[in-house]
Order: structure tokens, then C-alpha cells, then sequence
């Protein structure tokens, strides 16, 4: 008898135990934890990173978005600057404002009209070719989003000029003028390699 009551309280005392251990896990799972600012960085820079490669994101677009990443990081470090390399609870409630408009302008860039469309030439592929280059970097954070933002105003100039050129010229290029644009991708591929290797980091 007095084995039957110890047998019961312990299987009693596992159940009870058992049960506890699934209510603190049910009640943690419920609370998310909030982004850090680092991570709310982290996964911009992955969404503009992958509207970058998929062409949901034109050049000129890729540039307005990395640039206002570029003046968040600025105010951070605005911010941290004014408090010993600490962020208070209103800096991390503005950052985190920032952020939202940033998400929403991602958002909205992604899902509009536009698309980067290259064409099936030497000249397009090689356009296609620096935007991936660049999208691994943004998305590795090897390339700041100021250096993204700098690298993507040129490539948003340059198609421009290749857009120029071709309505001029019957929708083609001259040999002149695909020497021209050759070039210019030689330097900006040097410029992303360079942006890519230096000291800075995107996270």
C-alpha cells in the first residue's frame, strides 16, 4: 500500500511538472521578442538585397532606399554619440519610426510598375552582371547602403545614357557608344570591388 501511494505521488508530481514546463513554453512562445536595431538593419538590407536581384527594384530606386538607410545609420550614430555610445528609449522609438516609413517605401518600390529589364545583350548582361554583384554585397553587408546608394546613382545614370544612345540611334547602339558604356562598366565594376573590399560594413 505504501508503495502504491509513493508510485502515485511521483507520477502525480511529473503530470504537475509536465504541465508547468508546457505553460512556461506556451507563454513564451507568445511573446515575440521585438527586433534589435541591428537586426531591423539586417533585414532591410536582405529585402532591398532581393528587390536588387529579382529587378523588383530599379537602380534609381535601389538609390532613394539605401540612401534613407544611410541617414538612419547617420542619426544612430548621431544618437549614440550624444549618450556614450548608448541609444535611450526615445532614440530606439525614433530609429524604430524611421524604420517603419523605410519598410514602407521598400514595400511600395518592390511592388510598383517598375522593374529593372536589361535586354539579351553583351551591354545588358553585363548591367545584370553588377547588380547581383551588388546585391551579395548589400545583402553580405559588405557594401554599406551609402556605398550602395553612391554605385546605383551611377547605374542609374548609365542607363539612362544606354536608353539616350539606343532612342537616337533606332533603338541600337554604335560601336562607339558600346565602347563608351564598356568602359564605364569597367570602372564601376572596379568601384564595386573596391566598395566591397574596403574597411566599411553595411551591419
Amino acid at each position: 500500500m505504501r508503495t502504491r501511494l509513493l508510485i502515485l505521488g511521483c507520477a502525480v508530481l511529473m503530470v504537475a511538472s509536465w504541465s508547468f514546463a508546457q505553460a512556461n513554453n506556451a507563454q513564451s512562445g507568445d511573446k515575440k521578442k521585438p527586433e534589435t536595431i541591428e537586426q531591423r538593419k539586417q533585414n532591410q538590407q536582405d529585402r532591398v538585397a532581393n528587390g536588387v536581384k529579382s529587378g523588383q527594384l530599379t537602380a534609381g530606386e535601389t538609390k532613394r532606399v539605401e540612401q534613407r538607410q544611410a541617414n538612419i545609420n547617420q542619426n544612430e550614430r548621431q544618437m549614440r554619440a550624444a549618450d556614450s555610445g548608448k541609444l535611450t528609449a526615445a532614440d530606439r522609438g525614433k530609429l524604430d519610426r524611421e524604420q517603419d516609413r523605410a519598410s514602407k517605401q521598400i514595400y511600395d518600390d518592390k511592388h510598383n510598375a517598375k522593374t529593372a529589364t536589361y535586354g539579351n545583350n553583351q551591354v545588358g548582361q553585363r548591367r545584370e552582371n553588377q547588380q547581383e554583384r551588388l546585391a551579395q554585397g548589400i545583402k553580405s553587408g559588405q557594401i554599406t547602403p551609402a556605398g550602395a546608394a553612391k554605385q546605383e546613382g551611377r547605374e542609374q545614370a548609365l542607363n539612362r545614357q544606354v536608353s539616350a544612345d539606343r532612342q537616337a540611334n533606332g533603338g541600337k547602339l554604335t560601336a562607339g557608344q558600346r565602347q563608351s558604356v564598356n568602359q564605364q562598366q569597367n570602372k564601376q565594376s572596379q568601384e564595386i570591388h573596391n566598395e566591397k573590399h574596403n574597411a566599411a560594413t553595411g551591419h
